[in-house]
């Protein structure tokens, strides 16, 4: 059955380039790809996120919050570890968080806080986790976070409570930039295997509508912006 559907297609094509000419080994038609995939042309963008720096961030913060996800403000990285802490004590959770091998995290005051820090990825046994976001995207509120040993994709589903860090410089104001961002970082062709793109809490809603938190992952999503 497979060689006959690859037969069907082949002879489907085949028939295409007869009727258009073409052999397959035209150096101007072959430039013409070339030069498009090359250019990675962009799509229209809508102009909601074309905006300057504070603009994007208040936007950011207002989508945020208009996702059931809440926002504190920090100046410095050196602010993480009290942060956190004061969120977990808030909300009478544990004093316990696990985090990735991201070296932003590593030289932090952690040992100024009460809390428990493990480092790796999630087993399903922590409650509550701190990765940090590649980037944030302004138009939509999202978070965009790379897979790897620096924020495990683990710690973005299976703890109850994610705190997200972003670094104010890197908000964009939509989702093309992201990928020109995460193409820059790796090189043309290349990509982390896996790019998360979390809008809120974890969430999910019966044929009556009713919206449950938590349902495929976190049931709390805490977003600490620095700088900006």
């Amino acid at each position: 059955m497979t060689t006959s559907r690859t037969t069907s297609r082949d002879s489907i094509f085949s028939s295409i380039r007869r009727s258009l000419g073409v052999r397959g080994d035209e150096r101007i038609r072959q430039g013409i790809v070339a030069e498009r995939l090359e250019r990675a042309p962009k799509g229209v963008i809508p102009a909601r996120g074309q905006i300057d720096q504070a603009g994007r961030l208040a936007l950011m913060i207002e989508k945020l919050e208009g996702v059931q996800a809440s926002v504190a403000r920090l100046a410095g990285y050196d602010e993480v570890p009290a942060a956190i802490a004061d969120y977990l004590r808030a909300n009478n959770l544990p004093a316990t968080i696990r985090r990735g091998e991201d070296p932003r995290f590593g030289g932090l005051p952690w040992e100024e806080t009460a809390l428990e820090v493990s480092i790796g990825r999630s087993q399903g046994q922590d409650l509550n986790a701190v990765s940090h976001a590649e980037a944030g995207i302004a138009e939509t509120g999202t978070l965009v976070l790379l897979s790897g040993s620096e924020n495990p994709t683990t710690l973005n589903f299976l703890p109850d409570n994610h705190i997200v860090v972003l670094n104010a410089a890197d908000l964009v104001g939509d989702l093309e930039q992201v990928w020109a961002r995460v193409r820059k970082r790796y090189g043309k062709g290349e990509m982390p295997r896996t790019l998360n793109c979390i809008t809120g809490p974890s969430r999910s809603g019966d044929i009556e509508q009713t919206i449950l938190l938590g349902a495929h992952g976190p049931r709390r999503l805490h977003v600490l912006v620095v700088g900006g």
